[in-house]
């Protein structure tokens, strides 16, 4: 089997890059993929595929399994894997690789990149491949951020919900009772203040990204979150605002560390943030990655529902990543027979488990739930809590696949005296509505 790691891109602007990288290889923008040629899939035929991921070394190696296993139940398919650390990594490389006409067949996706790469025809149809690839196990809501004018492009490789992991002995250090789900944002503050205080070694209160938590905080004040049922912005600046004006509070007495710190840390693996490292005693985190938060802290990591100061919870359990596949893969059967095996066959499964969330596919679940670690175990208790405080989130829409950038730019203009927290909120609000109606 041949493994390797082509160079990652670092080109901005991703999103406005694919749509020229699609019409230079010839892509046709919004329009549905013709379905694959070649009359099935052929065992007889030498086949190599290309699969490319986000994740950590512990994700490497349990796909480099996966892989293997499927490897000998396809013996004429062989694999090349393509991990990268970070999401931003994959999405930029991407980019690159449809302008050059060398993207994977296989990719993981996220946030609003199966709306934004399905409506630019990168994605391969899957009713074309639904001999090799049965989608019908799957629950309506899992399926609908990578539906595009109801074409499906890709399929959920697990479920998770954000929630505030908290380390009980950085706590018991600090001399701060653990609160109980019922806790405000007030509270939250207070808590986070009084660990930077007490604490002592270098330890803060909160390890914060604003990515993970911002669309759960605004989906407290607003009816859908960040986006509505049409793909528009359904929050005004003002909430905006009321966030940044908590971050620099947090950063002013303590909670949050130097903006400088929070900077450093905004894209890095759970496992080198400062909550994974043992020097902060809350993040907020998805539920899948409990395991990985709390791997390098010698601590028993516990996840509470969000904070929340009116009567919604703004949580909502989301898929975590899609699995997709090129329209232009020169082997979208075989392409399908991989992520086929990802998600819905027993044997991967195992070595899988809630990796990337619990799987949603009922038989796979079923395989999973009885050998999962305590921390998975942990994870899938309290996705059945959210699922019944929670809420249904609309997709995020194409143009919201800045968000993350955005967000963590205006946080950066805002926690270092750049801007005000009034006027960053607006700039917010006006690039992202811009980014939305320009799709």
């Amino acid at each position: 089997m041949t493994r390797s790691a082509r160079p990652i891109a670092t080109r901005a602007a991703a999103g406005t890059f694919l749509v020229a990288a699609l019409a230079l290889a010839g892509c046709s923008g919004g329009g549905d993929p013709a379905p694959a040629e070649g009359g099935g899939f052929d065992p007889e035929e030498e086949i190599e595929l290309h699969i490319a991921w986000w994740g950590n070394d512990e994700r490497s190696a349990i796909m480099a399994e996966a892989v293997d296993l499927f490897e000998e139940e396809y013996p004429n398919i062989t694999v090349v894997e393509e991990p990268v650390g970070a999401p931003d990594d994959l999405f930029n490389r991407l980019a690159t690789d449809f302008a050059s006409g060398t993207a994977p067949d296989v990719f993981a996706l996220g946030g609003a990149k199966p709306q934004e790469y399905g409506g630019a025809g990168a994605l391969l149809d899957l009713s074309t491949v639904e001999e090799y690839l049965p989608t019908d196990a799957y629950p309506d809501f899992t399926l609908t951020s990578a539906t595009v004018e109801d074409t499906l492009y890709g399929l959920p490789t697990g479920g998770n919900a954000i929630g505030v992991v908290v380390n009980p002995a950085i706590f018991e250090a600090a001399g701060v009772d653990l609160p109980d789900e019922s806790w405000t944002w007030e509270e939250f503050t207070e808590i986070a203040n009084e660990i930077s205080a007490n604490a002592g070694d270098g330890i803060v209160g909160l390890d914060l990204r604003i990515q993970d938590v911002l669309g759960t905080y605004v989906a407290q004040y607003t009816e859908t979150g960040i986006y509505d049922w049409d793909g528009e912005l359904s929050v005004e600046a003002d909430v905006i605002q009321q966030w940044f004006e908590m971050e620099q509070d947090l950063v002013e007495s303590g909670g949050l560390p130097d903006p400088s710190v929070i900077v450093e840390h905004w894209n890095v693996t759970p496992d080198l943030t400062l909550f994974g490292t043992g020097k902060a005693g809350m993040a907020f985190a998805y539920s899948n990655q409990i395991g990985a938060y709390g791997a390098g802290t010698g601590a028993e990591v516990q996840i509470l529902t969000p904070p929340t100061s009116t009567d919604v919870s703004g949580v909502a359990v989301l898929p975590s990543q899609y699995w997709a596949i090129a329209s232009e893969s020169e082997h979208p059967e075989a392409a399908a027979l991989l992520v086929d095996w990802m998600l819905n066959q027993p044997e991967p499964a195992e070595l899988i488990l809630a990796n990337r969330g619990l799987p949603f596919n009922p038989d796979t679940l079923a395989v999973v739930e009885p050998l999962l670690a305590p921390a998975d175990a942990q994870s899938a208790e309290y996705l059945g809590k959210v699922l019944e405080v929670g809420v249904h989130a609309p997709p995020q829409p194409a143009g919201g696949a800045m968000l993350n950038e955005l967000s963590q730019r205006i946080e950066s203009d805002i926690l270092f005296g750049n801007t005000s927290a009034a006027d960053g909120a607006q700039q917010w609000v006006d690039e992202l509505s811009e980014a939305l109606a320009n799709d």
